[in-house]
């Protein structure tokens, strides 16, 4: 996997989060269970990561969390 970074990026100016960008949503990793997401969802906020969402069920059937790092860049923990 190769993550770059465009300075032609340009970000939303309007957004709730003023690091959204056009070009980038998120980082995901699939765990194999809802146990698994819970556990690590648990441990990534008890060592401060901040919670953006879930865990939950998402309308399109998905177990998932989802969790900023150190930068705020978007991490989802999928079943």
């Amino acid at each position: 996997m190769e993550l770059m970074h465009r300075p032609d990026i340009q970000g939303i100016p309007d957004s709730q989060r003023s690091r959204e960008f056009i070009g980038y949503a998120h980082l995901g990793v699939e765990l194999g269970s809802r146990v698994a997401v819970d556990t690590l969802t648990r441990r990534l906020q008890d060592d401060g990561f901040p919670l953006l969402d879930g865990p939950r069920l998402t309308g399109d059937g998905y177990y998932e969390s989802m969790v900023a790092d150190p930068e705020g860049n978007r991490i989802v923990i999928a079943e």
